[in-house]
């Protein structure tokens, strides 16, 4: 123990006689291990950290699987009420099962009105996932088999961000009034800030159902999680729900033939697709970390190398090899705990910036921060990172000649000397770390570029978009609604600078319902078996304001109301689909969900990306006029929410407040929300894309800066270390544009082998980012060929200092020195 204090005071002194050099380490390790450390801290919240559900581990999402003949390429499909019903009643396997939905209710009589989206649940969706509120209670079960489940159907239970925002955290909010939908509901719960299930809800209310609507089984609306029986493991689940479906679809084969059922973990359904990111991130930060350990190994050892006498004299004088080692090493690895406090500091901003710009891309924020665990992981990263740094100086320095060091300082010439070896070859690997950093990062650029270029379907210049929502009181029915949109487009189109206004019900790009339908001339099939079409719902002036071609045929019209023939307008892709060889225009089509009526195809209009930029497969549309919509296929009237497009001749952004009036003056309690431009919208739709791109060019960048000063630092300490050798060589007789040349080839040589072997290890790690990026290969030569010229110049540039340093180095003064 004496010893080790020794140590530590023998690296303190040595610290505080050299700052300068103590600084640049610090610095240097606290740039990897701060950036490993915020990257982490979002890795362990998100991957590492227990999800907030008791036994987590037996917690189950179940979802059904489609037959492949309607939907090619489909591996999950939300699930009937009928069906769920029926896996509740037969299966063996599951403790509990529970259905949830989406909802969206208008929040009202607390000024500005509002619209929230909600999650509607059957009474053991709590139960379920074994959670508990942090103030107040649950919903109750009503105990009964039959009925909605619950002893009061008007009750809420908030989420923990609508408390905080809309009550400002207070505890005695259990027990009053909320009004959704002009309803009065109770608050009777909140939630602690890790329930997040499902990722949408700011709240939840009691998903209630009639006879009917238990009955159907063709419409698929609901989510479906399940806990397992203690023992049973998801391979027996998976086999039950098996065939579980197989007896269902003998029963109900117009409804089930085909469809199957699929279990996922609860963990995996939540994390499964950022995983893959992160781990991503994870690895580049941990490449820039030996990256700094690398630069941080180059000056150490030009650094002993400087002490060389001084360790001669303390191994002569009876030190051991291994005594000798632990010095230096507690030296680099003090050296690198300062640089994990300093580089702390530097992971709490960086945390703040990555939830300040990538939140809404992480499915768990709660618990980011410099935790217990992410405290431990960088004091570990710390220790590490000093012994990898130290150990090859320690070993270098203990293993050369005593006689040789302890005639240091005698005026021999020691160009060749010093590990210059050992140093380009450190230069070599900060390269090909380098490299492949940049390579990831240029294939994300280059990915999200090309996705760029991708040709939508629409013009997304000089649109503004808003989500104009609907309770289910405002509108008696469908000519109703048609009536208010046709007011609301007259009026907004009235607005200066407004040149077209029309409505969708889904955006493109955000996918949608679907729908099975029934063709004229194709053969008669069970419902099952039909082929689903995506199913949009549009106003008057939608095509036109989206500048979607209209390639045959007509747009639909004022004219086509609830009393007048049924019509539909469909995609160029649908078209092809059921009529290849001919006009489709003037056929006929059923949609199965209303077999009573059916419509004629009146236009083709050219296909747009309805499942993201990034799905190169047309998708079969099927474009509805409002007014001519019709209630749930269970009875009812079923109102349609609308998005608003707004198309101007200048910005978009001037008409918002004039177009958000024009909407208020028709109905002043109707809430408007997300207002973007649909450039702005299609941007956000790469999100993910540009997440991966922002960080991996942003550790990269980092990795360029440490792999620079690197080189800079070897050719650096390689000049002025061998001063008396330059000044030898012009003695007798090289110019200076020799010894320029020289120096520039001595920082070339460790850049071509690690770009060689950077190239290598971009190839063997290509396939990690394949499913990450679009429209270009995981070994794409226009970016490798432009990493590896960046890195050629890199080095150019930073061995230009050190080479017109040695060009001015005076051969008499070195003939007089010798």
């Amino acid at each position: 123990m004496f010893r080790w204090v020794q140590n530590i005071r023998f690296s303190l002194r040595m610290m505080r006689h050299n700052p300068g050099f103590a600084l640049m380490v610090i610095l240097i390790m606290a740039l990897g291990i701060g950036a490993n450390t915020a990257i982490f801290s979002v890795v362990h919240a998100v991957l590492l950290k227990p999800l907030p559900f008791r036994d987590v581990d037996r917690v189950i999402q179940v979802w059904h699987t489609p037959p492949q003949t309607s939907f090619p390429g489909m591996t999950r499909f939300s699930v009937s009420a009928g069906n769920f019903l029926d896996w509740q009643r037969q299966n063996h396997v599951f403790e509990k099962m529970t259905f949830y939905s989406g909802a969206q209710f208008d929040v009202t009589g607390e000024g500005k009105p509002e619209a929230v989206v909600a999650s509607r649940v059957s009474p053991e969706f709590f139960p379920v996932l074994g959670v508990q509120p942090i103030h107040g209670r649950l919903f109750q079960p009503s105990g009964q088999a039959t009925g909605s489940g619950f002893q009061n159907e008007r009750e809420v239970v908030l989420s923990y961000r609508f408390w905080q925002k809309h009550y400002g955290a207070d505890p005695e909010v259990v027990g009053r009034t909320i009004n959704l939908d002009e309803d009065p509901y109770t608050i009777v719960g909140v939630m602690g800030a890790a329930m997040t299930k499902p990722g949408f809800a700011q709240m939840w209310v009691p998903q209630i159902l009639t006879p009917a609507e238990a009955a159907v089984r063709g419409e698929h609306h609901f989510l479906v999680a399940a806990r397992l029986k203690p023992g049973v493991t998801v391979e027996q689940a998976q086999a039950e729900m098996n065939t579980i479906s197989e007896r269902l679809a003998q029963a109900y084969p117009e409804d089930d033939k085909g469809w199957g059922a699929v279990l996922n973990p609860m963990r995996e359904e939540t994390v499964g697709e950022i995983r893959p990111a992160l781990l991503m991130m994870l690895g580049a930060v941990g490449f820039v970390l030996l990256i700094a350990c690398a630069n941080v190994a180059n000056l150490v050892l030009a650094r002993t190398f400087a002490r060389r006498k001084e360790i001669a004299i303390r191994t002569a004088m009876g030190a051991t090899r291994l005594r000798v080692i632990r010095q230096l090493l507690t030296e680099t690895v003090l050296l690198s705990l300062c640089g994990g406090a300093l580089g702390l500091l530097a992971a709490h901003f960086g945390i703040e910036l990555l939830l300040k710009y990538f939140a809404d891309r992480l499915p768990q924020t709660t618990g980011i921060g410099l935790s217990g665990p992410v405290l431990a992981f960088t004091f570990g990263v710390a220790v590490v990172t000093g012994v990898l740094s130290g150990m090859i100086p320690a070993i270098a320095m203990t293993r050369g000649d005593v006689n040789e060091g302890l005639k240091q300082g005698l005026g021999r010439t020691d160009a060749t000397s010093g590990g210059s070896k050992t140093r380009s070859a450190l230069v070599a690997v900060e390269v090909a770390l380098s490299l492949v950093l940049l390579a990831g990062a240029g294939l994300m650029i280059r990915s999200l570029y090309k996705l760029q270029e991708i040709n939508p379907g629409f013009d997304e210049h000089n649109v503004l978009t808003m989500e104009v929502q609907i309770n289910k009181r405002m509108f008696a029915d469908a000519t109703a609604e048609a009536q208010f949109f046709n007011q609301l487009q007259e009026r907004t189109g009235a607005i200066p600078g407004v040149e077209s206004v029309g409505a969708i019900d889904n955006l493109p790009l955000t996918g949608g319902s679907n729908q099975p339908v029934a063709v004229e001339g194709q053969p008669a099939m069970a419902m099952s078996e039909q082929p689903e079409v995506s199913v949009r719902v549009v106003t008057p002036g939608y095509f036109r304001t989206m500048r979607i071609p209209l390639l045959t045929g007509r747009d639909v019209s004022a004219s086509d109301g609830a009393d007048a023939g049924q019509v539909v307008v469909i995609s160029e892709s649908m078209a092809k689909k059921f009529w290849p060889k001919g006009d489709a225009v003037g056929h006929h089509l059923k949609l199965s969900f209303y077999p009573d009526k059916e419509r004629t195809v009146v236009g083709v209009v050219g296909d747009v990306k309805q499942l993201g930029l990034d799905n190169s497969a047309g998708v079969a549309t099927l474009y509805w006029p409002l007014a001519q919509i019709e209630g749930a296929p269970q009875g009812g009237w079923m109102s349609r929410p609308a998005t608003l497009v707004v198309r101007t001749a200048s910005n978009p952004r001037t008409v918002a407040t004039a177009v958000t009036n024009a909407v208020h003056q028709l109905n002043k309690d109707m809430p408007v929300d997300n207002v973007l431009t649909l450039e702005e919208f299609v941007g956000d739709t790469l999100t993910q894309h540009s997440f991966n791109m922002q960080l991996l060019a942003v550790f990269g960048g980092l990795a360029l800066v440490l792999c620079t000063a690197g080189i800079y630092s070897v050719l650096a300490y390689s000049v002025r270390r061998g001063m008396k050798e330059i000044g030898l060589r012009m003695a007798f007789g090289a110019t200076k544009q020799d010894i320029f040349r020289n120096i520039i080839v001595r920082g070339l040589k460790p850049t071509i082998l690690g770009i060689a072997v950077g190239l290598a290890a971009s190839f063997a790690l290509s396939r990690l980012v394949r499913s990450m990026i679009y429209g270009v290969s995981e070994r794409d030569l226009t970016t490798l060929l432009t990493v590896t010229s960046v890195l050629v110049i890199v080095s150019l540039v930073a061995s230009v200092v050190p080479a017109l340093r040695a060009t001015k180095v005076s051969p008499l003064a070195v003939i007089r020195e010798e």
